[in-house]
């Protein structure tokens, strides 16, 4: 009787604790801090003086009426097209400004969007890519009806990454997408998450730590909404024809190369992987420079407009 009731009390608590950092999941997964904007000054000097071009603050309205931020960029030089460029987890658009530079030179026009809930976009919570992707093909939709290109093309790191391929479920126009160190799904996702704090690997998330899971998928439903576990940039790669150029830094501590080798897998017809030796979480361009740039900017001159991409700009509606 005397074990019975140990054996009660060590349960009752590992559900309480395992309540508890459900919740505490749910609230730090959908509340992010806003990273400010400091260089706004130095984008526009740079836009002017290097693509004499302005730095175009520019917004749109989301389905749910949240107000979307972005900087555009249409430089001198112009090729015809541009790119849509996304930031990581809780950063902004002025993180990726090394990729804005890298192909406003090739003359690419460039979109550099804050997320939702990220720098000066509104927003209360981040879904991972569940209203994100609808977001997106919003800002197609604007670079379409604004400043009609040849071809829109996407560009994702991380977080951002996850987005972008989200994002393809939405917007069919893109004529090619590269992205890199995205998660695969939500679900394997929250299995890391969960182990990491432990240092264990993800079989811990599918067991002992799978009621902290649930509890947050439970909560985030109830409180907010919305489902944790629903984002799947897998999915929407499945189901896409979009060509997409897939980056994964072999030794990526932060998001493990299995997730893209799960994405690579289920579309290799339209779906090119590329395991960047020795490098760590969006460290590719960093390990192989001259190599990461001649794929991607290779990746994005090898895809023209097609079936897939309407130059016309048709269907561009939000």
């Amino acid at each position: 009787m005397k074990h019975m009731r140990k054996l009660l009390l060590a349960l009752g608590g590992y559900f309480a604790l395992a309540v508890l950092g459900g919740i505490f999941l749910a609230e730090g997964s959908l509340h992010l801090r806003h990273l400010p904007l400091r260089h706004r000054q130095e984008a526009a000097d740079v836009a002017h003086e290097r693509y004499h071009a302005e730095l175009q603050d520019v917004s749109i309205q989301a389905a749910d009426g949240v107000s979307l931020k972005a900087w555009y960029i249409h430089p001198q030089d112009f090729n015809g097209s541009a790119v849509v460029v996304l930031h990581g987890i809780t950063d902004n658009r002025e993180g990726m400004a090394g990729f804005g530079k890298l192909f406003l030179d090739q003359g690419y026009s460039v979109l550099l969007p804050d997320a939702r809930g990220h720098g000066e976009s509104g927003g209360d919570l981040a879904t991972y890519g569940i209203q994100e992707a609808d977001d997106i093909h919003r800002w197609v939709s604007w670079i379409y009806q604004h400043d009609p290109p040849k071809c829109v093309y996407g560009m994702g790191e991380s977080y951002g990454a996850a987005l972008m391929l989200q994002s393809l479920a939405a917007e069919p126009r893109y004529c090619a997408v590269a992205v890199e160190s995205s998660f695969s799904t939500a679900r394997e996702m929250s299995y890391e998450r969960v182990s990491e704090p432990f240092h264990m690997k993800p079989w811990f998330g599918k067991t002992i730590g799978l009621p902290v899971i649930e509890t947050a998928v439970i909560y985030s439903r109830l409180r907010y909404g919305v489902d944790l576990l629903k984002a799947s940039p897998l999915d929407a790669v499945k189901n896409s024809s979009v060509p997409v150029f897939l980056i994964h830094g072999e030794k990526d501590a932060t998001i493990n190369t299995h997730h893209a080798l799960l994405i690579a897998a289920s579309a290799p017809n339209h779906v090119q992987l590329w395991i960047v030796p020795n490098a760590g979480h969006t460290m590719a361009w960093a390990a192989a420079h001259q190599e990461f740039e001649a794929r991607l900017l290779g990746w994005f001159a090898s895809h023209l407009p097609s079936s897939h991409s309407p130059v016309s700009g048709q269907n561009t509606a939000p």
